[in-house]
């Protein structure tokens, strides 16, 4: 009698063992698919090193025929600097380790995962040269609103915004982020980029080297002291600049970014002539001037719903400008 309780409490144990290490043999695969950890997946020892060898094989070829080539940052006639955007290659031992957690790996029901690639040339390779647009081969666009004066129209447009799930890029005057810092950090609080529009509005070509520095740095230094910003960018008030302007820019670590499409929104047009107008001329990589009016704010959404219609990303000036691609295409596909 002893004896049978004993070996059924020890099949009881063994039952037990063996269920807490499927169990945790689960868990790794389940963190491997959720966070990517390659060591947390649990190796198919019942796969045969030949499917495994024909699996690479076939995985290895197909990247060859898959594989995009990153396009160099350059510098244009008419576009100046212009970034450059990754390229897209299979990851081979990524793929072939997905390959092999199917319950019947073959050649016919692979899903190829990527990881890109950088290209050699990038935009801060570049040196000083002013930024008017993204990569044309990125659809991706770019609302960038220079902020001077006006308060009343902001908080109708962070509502739009925030409802259309778009981060935009406020290009901050010094003066005013002075005067109402409140502001500006309820606009950082919704998520937005801010950066660097100057201290006072000057027209920047015509000053002197020292009182442009002065005009970039009082700026930078109260993004930093106001809104603990690491800012990139400077937009010259009224895009208004000259070599040395850019110059002056980079030796304080900063990008000087112009726009590619301007709302003209200073004008008070209607919001559908607004519309018109970018809608006509929209393309990958543009980067959309506008103020806090009441044009922009009619429009706002008008021109969102267009940029979404067309299949444009919509992000701010530092994701539009980097050369990442624009997502899931990184994820896996095919």
């Amino acid at each position: 009698m002893m004896i049978r309780k004993a070996a059924a409490v020890a099949a009881s144990m063994l039952m037990v063992l063996v269920f807490v290490s499927m169990n945790d043999e689960v868990s790794r695969f389940l963190a491997s698919m959720k966070y990517g950890f390659a060591d947390a997946v649990p190796s198919n020892a019942s796969v045969d090193e030949t499917v495994k060898a024909e699996l690479r094989s076939v995985i290895t070829a197909e990247a060859e025929k898959r594989r995009i080539a990153p396009v160099n940052a350059k510098i244009d006639r008419v576009w100046k600097a212009i970034p450059g955007y990754n390229g897209l290659e299979v990851d081979i031992e990524k793929t072939l380790e997905a390959a092999l957690l199917a319950p019947a790996p073959s050649t016919g029901s692979i899903r190829y995962l990527y990881k890109e690639i950088e290209p050699e040339i990038q935009l801060k390779d570049l040196g000083p040269v002013p930024i008017y647009r993204g990569n044309p081969n990125k659809k991706m666009i770019s609302l960038m609103v220079n902020v001077a004066w006006g308060n009343e129209y902001i908080d109708s447009i962070l509502s739009t915004l925030k409802r259309e799930d778009v981060k935009a890029t406020f290009f901050l005057d010094g003066s005013w982020l002075k005067k109402f810092p409140e502001v500006a950090q309820k606009i950082q609080a919704d998520g937005h980029e801010m950066s660097n529009h100057a201290y006072s509005h000057p027209d920047m070509k015509t000053l002197s080297r020292q009182a442009a520095y002065s005009q970039i740095s009082k700026t930078e230094d109260l993004l930093k002291s106001t809104l603990k910003v690491n800012n990139k960018w400077f937009a010259p008030p009224s895009g208004s600049y000259n070599q040395a302007t850019v110059q002056i820019a980079e030796e304080q670590g900063l990008k000087t970014v112009l726009w590619t499409l301007d709302t003209i929104d200073w004008q008070k047009p209607p919001a559908d002539t607004i519309l018109r107008r970018i809608s006509a001329n929209l393309e990958p990589g543009a980067l959309i001037l506008m103020h806090p009016t009441a044009s922009t704010r009619d429009a706002i959404g008008g021109i969102i719903a267009t940029a979404k219609a067309k299949g444009y990303k919509l992000g701010t000036v530092s994701e539009t400008l980097s050369s990442s691609r624009v997502p899931p295409a990184v994820e896996g596909a095919g």
